[in-house]
């Protein structure tokens, strides 16, 4: 469904980070939080969270299958813009709260620098797939690498990507958070759960 005015994305608060920085969790925290508050809460994840996004998933994530790197990010994006038009914009027309575990960006530090691929195709790409519905506040958790992917039990199949793969991604986030600051939150991960959601609740300006 088409949507002819932007919604408000300030409550649109997305987590990003390397793999096993704790994103899921941390969001299911402050999502919690939040719902504990009162507000009405969206929980979604990337890629995935619709019909289409989950089968897109499969394929993305599951291994079985290697797209090249630019069907890698036209499958991502393509995930992104059902779940942006069917769970994100009706959700801040709404005025509930979204919480999203991966964004857009994920896809510029994955596909564009881990893949190789231009910076500005890859944000263009994704720009036309979410109709510039950007998440307002980008939280990321800031973690090494390696101790991130220490605690994956299993890796999906970008999971297990080279440790300079994941090096890079890592690297990416750092540039992209100190090229949009105001947008970017960036929270020291290895610390305590309770610590980083009580960091990341502040930054949000939500009551603990």
């Amino acid at each position: 469904m088409e949507h002819d005015a932007t919604p408000s994305t300030q409550r649109y608060i997305a987590f990003e980070g390397v793999e096993g920085a704790g994103k899921s969790t941390v969001a299911d925290r402050v999502a919690a939080h939040l719902e504990a508050q009162g507000h009405t809460v969206v929980r979604v994840r990337e890629p995935g969270g619709t019909a289409v996004g989950e089968h897109i998933r499969d394929i993305l994530l599951d291994g079985e299958h290697t797209p090249v790197p630019r069907a890698e990010a036209a499958l991502f994006a393509a995930a992104r813009a059902h779940l942006v038009a069917e769970k994100v914009i009706p959700a801040l027309t709404a005025g509930s709260w979204v919480i999203s575990d991966r964004s857009a960006y994920s896809s510029l530090a994955y596909q564009a620098a881990g893949r190789g691929l231009a910076l500005d195709d890859i944000r263009r790409l994704n720009d036309i797939a979410i109709g510039g519905v950007w998440p307002g506040v980008v939280v990321l958790l800031h973690t090494d690498p390696a101790i991130g992917l220490s605690r994956q039990e299993v890796g999906d199949r970008i999971g297990n990507e080279s440790d300079a793969f994941h090096r890079t991604v890592a690297e990416a986030f750092d540039a992209l958070a100190d090229a949009e600051p105001d947008r970017f939150t960036v929270i020291d991960a290895s610390r305590s759960l309770e610590r980083v959601v009580a960091d990341v609740l502040e930054a949000l300006g939500v009551t603990t």
